[in-house]
């Protein structure tokens, strides 16, 4: 078990694994809240830290670049991707191609800048404790929102997200997956939590309404973009509640 958490943690962070294999990762997708959890423990401590010293902005600006550095901005790229591919006309095969083109146009940068503005200007209005349960929180969330979708979804193409979805049919996988998210989501966030959680499933749903609509499925830069946009509107629940 020990060395399958591990793979799951390599896939998810910049921590390397010599026994990663994409079946073996897709397999365990429902411990992917763990990684939430331990993503957000260092970084919601690292922020928790900073805002004693410096200023909400450059807390914030620290704090997303360390989410950059320990995740690779792997979702990241899907993001811009996913953008790109939406911003395409034409039929499903068309707006798949340009998804998985390795350049990036316009609507994923655009995308990309929006997302980490956001991300900036939503930490920069939290400090304190009460800014690490807002990294935490997102966190965990965020890394359920991919396990429901590709629970909830199917893959628009063979690839890559085709063992996560198909293994993730398995409901004693997602039921586990919703455990290990809720209990820190409940004892944390509380009210707020919850509002976060409920917002991150209504968001996840239209994130896979729309890429069935646009691919025809599902792909793994959707689930990346569907990882980084729930912890950016999570947060922002987070900061204005």
């Amino acid at each position: 078990m020990f060395k399958e958490i591990g793979s799951v943690f390599s896939f998810l962070t910049i921590i390397p694994s010599s026994n990663a294999s994409l079946d073996n990762i897709a397999k365990y997708m429902f411990l992917f809240p763990v990684v939430g959890i331990a993503i957000g423990l260092l970084i919601g401590s690292l922020g928790f830290g900073l805002s004693f010293f410096l200023e909400p902005l450059l807390v914030s600006l620290l704090v997303v670049a360390s989410i950059a550095i320990v995740t690779g901005i792997h979702h990241a790229d899907g993001l811009a991707d996913f953008a790109d591919g939406l911003m395409v006309k034409g039929s499903n095969d068309k707006k798949l191609k340009a998804m998985k083109d390795l350049s990036t146009g316009s609507g994923g940068i655009v995308a990309t800048v929006l997302y980490i503005v956001g991300l900036i200007i939503a930490i920069s209005l939290t400090s304190g404790f009460d800014l690490f349960k807002a990294i935490l929180i997102s966190e965990i969330l965020a890394k359920f929102s991919m396990v429901l979708m590709a629970s909830l979804g199917k893959s628009a193409s063979s690839g890559s997200n085709s063992p996560f979805v198909e293994f993730m049919k398995d409901k004693k996988k997602i039921s586990a997956a919703f455990l290990i998210m809720l209990v820190p989501v409940i004892l944390i966030g509380e009210t707020t939590g919850l509002v976060m959680l409920g917002v991150t499933i209504v968001l996840t749903v239209f994130l896979l309404a729309l890429s069935t609509r646009s691919f025809g499925g599902i792909t793994g830069d959707v689930l990346g973009a569907t990882n980084e946009l729930t912890r950016l509107a999570s947060l922002m629940v987070f900061v204005s509640i």
